[in-house]
């Protein structure tokens, strides 16, 4: 079976809802599923959750949860970089159908790793593997090179009316 690359990506919300979305459909079609979550760490909702398929999805986390805007700092770009060379060795191992780059296209204009960094990984994938990268601001260099693109568009938005994010919802 071919594998192909997706990127879902937008200014709108449900592009990690989605990935997660395809990680149990997945694991319910018996795939092993790799998620590489970037820029992020803790134990959300999600994890919680993927944790009742940790028979068939493998979570890691890339992040030290304190970068989200600004200039990243050391321990921010060598937590992402070594979620890169993790997913060079899950490509190698050949292990997994499925491996979700969370965020990776965040990390990627926000300077943690470059587009180059994220296109050379890319080029290492196994030809049957379904690799997708989720995230706002997918570099035109990643979106030439999927296979699939969805864009997430905010049209309205609850936060506008100042609610923060709930937990099971958004977190």
């Amino acid at each position: 079976m071919k594998g192909y690359l997706q990127v879902y990506t937008g200014d709108g919300k449900g592009k990690t809802t989605a990935a997660i979305g395809l990680a149990v459909r997945g694991a319910g079609a018996g795939l092993n599923v790799f998620i590489a979550q970037f820029m992020k760490s803790g134990r959300s909702s999600e994890i919680k959750a993927l944790k009742r398929f940790s028979d068939r999805i493998t979570v890691e986390q890339f992040g030290t949860g304190r970068f989200i805007r600004g200039n990243p700092r050391p321990g921010d770009i060598a937590a992402a970089r070594s979620g890169l060379a993790r997913v060079r060795v899950i490509f190698a191992g050949r292990g997994h159908q499925l491996v979700i780059l969370d965020e990776a296209n965040v990390a990627a204009s926000c300077g943690l790793f470059s587009p180059v960094d994220l296109l050379d990984l890319l080029s290492a994938r196994p030809e049957d593997m379904e690799v997708v990268l989720t995230g706002r601001h997918a570099p035109p260099e990643i979106i030439a090179r999927a296979d699939l693109v969805t864009e997430m568009k905010a049209v309205k938005h609850y936060y506008q009316d100042g609610v923060r994010a709930r937990v099971g919802i958004e977190r």
